[in-house]
């Protein structure tokens, strides 16, 4: 594990951070090997056979995003609008994007914030991948449970990106439609002299399509972990789970990147994905349970014995049983016996 640090550690400065999913995917893998690097090989090309089409899968839907607009112009203003009708008492009429960056975004100096919504963004492309890679080295029942509900949600919100274009608020401020937004979602990781740690990232961002706005899910990503695992946490640890998607919705909304309009209907997209897909496993386990074979079930340790059922009149006996038995003290037998005596 110290040797893939360091490897990491190197290739995050001279490659930058992992975002693209194959890279995540061999950095991930690699960690795997390392975390249990006693087992045979076989084991590590399973980790390769389960996660191979999730990757796949993760960048079909990067590369099928970029389609999303089909030469439509995107949908912008109403976004803005519900932003204003939220928030605009609060804020001089301003959408909650324009009234932080004019607050906190300094161009000429990068503050504590900056670094700290540089990190929150990148998690978004760790953080859902790395408590899946543990389900999968813990309990595999628990990985495929979250799998489901994570392509579940990535497919509705691929699905709404089609039907419903959406631009965010750094598009809508190029096009004259907000004031000058800047996109800053990166820039904290300079104060560190890690100027390569989001090329990657930059390299994603402008081959992206601007029109996966609706739903936000960087926000639903960071809810959907925080949920699935809220049932085995102890609930004095709750509010700080729940800090993080908090966290996720202020970075997104500061740098540009979302409206809180998206951010509330990616949160319901995360309560729509529990709901169905909970739904769903426990319409496939009624189904295969009405499926199973209805005969008797073999006894077990400490049951009770069936009695067979009784043999037809007429029947020829295959067994010892009752009248089989040597005659006991005070039968016909014994009497006659102790007469002859």
């Amino acid at each position: 594990m110290s040797i893939w640090a360091v490897a990491f550690v190197a290739g995050w400065f001279l490659i930058g951070l992992p975002t693209d999913p194959l890279y995540a995917f061999a950095w991930l893998w690699a960690a795997t090997i390392a975390w249990r690097s006693d087992r045979p090989w076989r084991t590590h090309l399973g980790f390769a056979r389960d996660w191979l089409p999730v990757v796949v899968l993760l960048a079909l839907y990067n590369l099928s995003r970029g389609f999303a607009d089909n030469g439509a112009t995107p949908h912008a203003m109403e976004l803005i609008v519900a932003d204003r009708w939220m928030f605009g008492w609060a804020m001089d009429g301003q959408v909650p994007t324009i009234w932080l960056q004019q607050h906190l975004y300094d161009p000429d100096a990068i503050h504590w914030w900056d670094v700290g919504v540089s990190w929150v963004y990148f998690s978004h492309f760790v953080v859902t991948l790395t408590a899946a890679v543990v389900l999968w080295l813990r309990e595999r029942a628990r990985w495929a449970a979250f799998m489901r509900r994570w392509g579940f949600l990535c497919a509705s919100g691929l699905v709404t990106y089609f039907i419903y274009p959406a631009a965010p608020p750094w598009w809508a401020a190029q096009y004259g439609m907000l004031e000058e937004v800047a996109r800053i979602s990166t820039r904290g990781w300079r104060e560190f002299g890690m100027h390569g740690a989001g090329n990657l990232l930059n390299a994603g961002q402008i081959a992206s399509n601007p029109v996966a706005a609706m739903p936000s899910l960087h926000t639903a990503w960071a809810l959907f972990v925080v949920v699935f695992f809220l049932g085995v946490t102890r609930r004095r640890w709750w509010p700080l789970l729940l800090c993080y998607p908090l966290a996720m919705t202020f970075t997104l909304v500061y740098a540009g990147e979302h409206y809180v309009i998206d951010v509330l209907v990616g949160w319901a997209y995360v309560g729509l994905t529990f709901l169905v897909v909970g739904l769903a496993e426990r319409w496939w386990a009624a189904r295969k349970a009405r499926r199973r074979p209805t005969g008797p079930e073999p006894a077990t340790a400490g049951s009770e014995p069936v009695d067979p059922p009784p043999a037809p009149v007429g029947a020829q006996r295959s067994g010892p049983d009752e009248t089989d038995q040597e005659p006991g003290p005070g039968s016909e037998p014994d009497r006659e016996l102790t007469h002859r005596r």
